[in-house]
């Protein structure tokens, strides 16, 4: 019996891949490239012959929202199990990833699930057993072992919090611009020029008293001054007319006429 490790790693594994070559493994991925006992953990080689074509396993532990729920080893000519992903091709190469063996792997929403796969191991005796972990099956006589646990939503929360506080900085800087939107609820739209007191130019408030004359095709535009005292003057001499007697009305009338 070989205990690996008692601790459980701090992250899920989120993706699970197949490599030709281990130096050639993306950023960010594991490769198991030896067996517990430090052999060689080729997953193609021959028992028999020597052989060019080699296939390592490897896996990677990003803090997305995805996480790696199940591990499985089939016959390749058997049907998929429900919800698995095969592992079809290499990441480096894009090669054939295993022959007669099928690994399979099932990613599920981190919030969705209880349990993810923490770590795999590559055992090369059957007789070894590692604590902790569950043996998924058996590949060109090398059996791969996962470990599960529970996983754990804090990190989850804070990275999409983190992730909310950065979008309503991203909002709060956008409001600055004229040109630029953000969105206070569902349905409602306001802009950064919503609440601007709008003031008509203080060019516009003089207004002047007297309107100059203006000539139009022999109409004469008088401004309101003018026709109020015009006005004025003309009920002064109706009133005078009236106090005159008849005689001075007849002659005011032909006067006017």
């Amino acid at each position: 019996m070989t205990e690996v490790s008692s601790q459980l790693p701090a992250e899920p594994i989120s993706a699970v891949g197949i490599v030709a070559s281990p130096s050639k493994a993306p950023d960010g991925y594991s490769v198991v490239a030896q067996t517990t006992d430090g052999s060689d953990a080729d997953l193609w080689k021959d028992g028999l012959f020597k052989s060019k074509v080699t296939r390592y396993l490897c896996f990677t532990r990003n803090p997305g929202l995805d996480v790696v729920t199940d591990v499985k080893l089939t016959d390749i000519k058997d049907a998929l199990p429900e919800g698995f992903t095969p592992l079809q091709e290499t990441l480096d190469s894009k090669e054939t990833a295993t022959r007669k063996r099928r690994l399979c792997v099932r990613v599920s929403p981190r919030a969705a699930t209880q349990t993810a796969v923490y770590d795999i191991q590559i055992v090369a005796k059957s007789k070894y057993h590692l604590v902790n972990y569950t043996c998924v099956g058996e590949i060109n006589n090398m059996f791969v072992w996962c470990r599960l646990g529970e996983v754990q939503l804090q990190k989850l929360q804070t990275a999409c919090e983190s992730n909310s506080a950065t979008q309503a900085q991203t909002v709060r800087k956008s409001a600055g611009r004229p040109d630029c939107e953000r969105q206070s609820s569902g349905s409602v739209t306001k802009t950064a020029l919503d609440d601007v007191p709008f003031v008509l130019s203080e060019k516009f408030h003089d207004t002047k008293t007297e309107m100059q004359q203006v000539n139009l095709m022999g109409i004469t535009i008088k401004s309101l001054a003018e026709i109020e005292e015009e006005v004025s003057r003309g009920l002064q001499r109706s009133t005078a007319t009236d106090a005159a007697g008849p005689e001075c009305k007849a002659k005011w009338s032909w006067a006017c006429n």
